[in-house]
């Protein structure tokens, strides 16, 4: 029997923010809406990309909600 390994990483980037109403319910700290951008590769090649907005963290980075 023969195993097969390859390598598959997503990477989240944020293209843009803004400040937005409302606090983080980890930290407590400020929120702030941004244009994220999602890229999921295969063995170093890019096979899928997405565009989304969300509510993210601006000190810890948690995503608090998606709009997909």
């Amino acid at each position: 029997m023969v195993c097969f390994c390859f390598m598959v990483d997503q990477k989240r980037k944020m293209k843009a923010s803004k400040p937005a109403a409302g606090m983080c319910s980890r930290c407590g700290r400020g929120a702030r809406i941004a244009d994220m951008k999602t890229s999921t590769r295969f063995c170093l090649i890019p096979i899928y990309c997405r565009s989304w907005r969300a509510i993210v963290c601006s000190f810890c980075g948690s995503v608090l909600k998606s709009y997909r």
